[in-house]
């Protein structure tokens, strides 16, 4: 069975220009836009223009080639510095989505590695290691969805939050995978959106992306997420993430916590959905993420409107943190992984596993 469309691509590299989709225009208008400097790049994740910690991690490995293109020094020293001070800068646009500072330390490590190479040779190998990140991530996202399906029942409605498809990674998505290859396989009966407040990613994206794959859907507000499961409309949730630490605590968009809590509490399995790179051995807990604290005006104001009194105290995190204890199992293009998660996280991810 085949019920599903080929999905689009939302980052393009492409004679040597890098191309993305402005989410900040979506669902209006379908506007691609050329990023050339590293400062084009780091205006575009810091303004949500791209989005998702795949896609950020993506970009930002063409954004190091693209500030380091042009060095004109021969030297190994004084490249290296040059491109170890782009990243820092690159990775300053968005802090807590690991797959950024996991894609430029990638690029790092492998310069020290190949100290010995000429600087015109290093420059190639940085963007064929972007390419290459962006190639896996196709891969990954595509064999995450094709585990997770197996997790999906016949006739499943299912619940998502914030956009985890195509817009946020290199192809496919992550928890949107899931839901694409199950609807493949004719399993869902209908994917329910929460808007994702306040900037709407599930209103102006998933929604988006949903209708573009031929996918059966209803937006719901973030509110009304509890009652839909106190009536029988959800038979599981399944989101994406921005960082999971060594024990399994994830962090996500805001509102993904409330979701997981609310599932717990009617009995619903609760998915995530990530590629090993969001996986951070490094953290122990969630409690050491550092979450990110966004502008005000995107509470306070829509479209330029003021809706709240001027000058009013504001809390605007970007992401919660879900706790291990109530996730069902994170899947990864390796294979569904099932608590305990500190343990199983070590195995799956040991050398001799990888090998």
């Amino acid at each position: 069975m085949n019920n599903g469309k080929e999905l689009y691509q939302s980052i393009i590299w492409q004679n040597d220009q890098l191309t993305i989709i402005d989410q900040t225009k979506l669902p209006g208008k379908e506007e691609y836009i050329d990023l050339n400097t590293a400062e084009n790049v780091w205006e575009a994740i810091k303004q949500l223009k791209v989005r998702g910690a795949p896609a950020i991690g993506i970009t930002g490995a063409y954004g190091l080639y693209l500030a380091v293109r042009n060095n004109e020094t021969d030297r190994f020293d004084e490249f290296f510095e040059a491109a170890n001070k782009a990243a820092n800068y690159l990775n300053s646009s968005r802090p807590t989505a690991v797959n950024l500072s996991w894609a430029l330390n990638h690029i790092l490590d492998k310069l020290l590695e190949n100290s010995k190479l000429p600087v015109s040779d290093l420059k190639k190998m940085i963007l064929q290691t972007a390419i290459d990140i962006h190639d896996e991530d196709r891969q990954l996202c595509r064999q995450i969805g094709e585990h997770g399906e197996k997790l999906v029942p016949e006739g499943a409605q299912i619940l998502t939050h914030c956009n985890t498809g195509g817009l946020a990674t290199g192809q496919y998505g992550t928890a949107f995978s899931v839901i694409y290859h199950a609807h493949r396989q004719g399993k869902v009966k209908k994917v329910w959106v929460d808007e994702t407040r306040p900037l709407l990613q599930g209103a102006r994206l998933t929604t988006w992306e949903l209708q573009k794959a031929g996918i059966p859907f209803s937006l719901n507000i973030d509110s009304a997420a509890a009652f839909l499961m106190k009536q029988g409309n959800a038979d599981l949730v399944v989101i994406g993430a921005d960082r999971i630490t060594a024990n399994g605590d994830t962090a996500n968009k805001i509102g993904s916590y409330g979701l997981a809590v609310l599932a717990n509490a009617h009995n619903i399995p609760f998915y995530v959905a990530a590629p090993y790179s969001t996986i951070d051995m490094n953290l122990q807990h969630g409690g050491l993420i550092d979450i990110e604290q966004r502008d005000p005006a995107e509470v306070s104001r829509f479209m330029n409107t003021p809706t709240a009194p001027e000058g009013i105290d504001v809390y605007n995190p970007a992401f919660d943190v879900v706790p291990h204890s109530l996730i069902t199992a994170i899947i990864t293009e390796r294979g569904i992984i099932k608590p305990e998660y500190a343990r199983n996280f070590k195995e799956m991810f040991s050398p001799a596993a990888i090998e």
